[in-house]
């Protein structure tokens, strides 16, 4: 079963699974989104795009999006949910692990991603394929995604991910390994005094090392509410 919803605040439409029928948007699709700041005429490619979220954001900002996925019925989806909101994305069916079928080699100039937070060696995959897919890594490995931006990024292109939080070591000792170190990053905090739940990071590959922290974002404030930076991450703006 599917079903349509707004998204940031009645500027998109995105059709998605049922509740635990597979991944749906949440505020990491959008946190995503909003931290990728492509330039102009850039060609952006979106890894794992699912039902086509983040590339429908980037598209809806004005920007020339890829979005590529393992599972047909997810681009399915993605392409009804371009038709719905009169946006020119091309999707198309791609398993990453075979990333030269994909493209030429540096034939991007952005790479975004929201990869499963598990590897399927670490958790328990759900018995539904697609929430296994989404959740827990059963079709691609971090090092896979890492490995295939670093192949299909121009040289000093970027790489945008989000990733939990107790798994930022390992994301950066990948980007290290593959030659595409982190330039900014940004944690997320549910509400000031908690741990981060996840970071954003973008890396360049073949760029220089030296990180920027960007100042923290806090999901709700003390009180319980919603923060303004989470407000400013749900209208359709030009990213931070």
């Amino acid at each position: 079963m599917e079903n349509c919803h707004d998204l940031l605040r009645g500027a998109l439409k995105i059709i998605q699974p049922e509740e635990g029928e597979g991944l749906r948007v949440n505020v990491d699709t959008v946190l995503l989104a909003h931290f990728s700041r492509p330039k102009r005429g850039e060609k952006i490619l979106e890894i794992g795009c699912a039902h086509g979220a983040v590339s429908l954001i980037l598209a809806k900002r004005g920007f020339s999006v890829t979005g590529v996925d393992i599972q047909p019925h997810l681009i399915a989806l993605a392409e009804k949910n371009a038709e719905l909101n009169g946006l020119d994305v091309e999707f198309s069916v791609a398993d990453i692990r075979e990333y030269k079928k994909i493209a030429p080699p540096q034939d991007f100039d952005r790479i975004v991603v929201n990869p499963p937070y598990d590897e399927a060696e670490r958790s328990r995959p759900s018995p539904k394929e697609a929430v296994s897919a989404a959740m827990h890594g059963v079709c691609c490995r971090l090092e896979d995604i890492i490995a295939a931006a670093h192949y299909l990024l121009k040289n000093r292109g970027r790489l945008d991910i989000v990733m939990r939080g107790d798994r930022a070591g390992e994301l950066f000792a990948l980007l290290d390994r593959y030659k595409t170190p982190p330039k900014q990053m940004r944690c997320v905090h549910p509400k000031p005094g908690e741990r981060a739940s996840v970071v954003l990071v973008e890396a360049m590959r073949s760029g220089r090392h030296g990180l920027i922290i960007e100042p923290p974002l806090f999901i709700t404030d003390a009180a319980g509410r919603e923060t303004p930076e989470l407000k400013e991450a749900y209208s359709i703006g030009e990213g931070r």
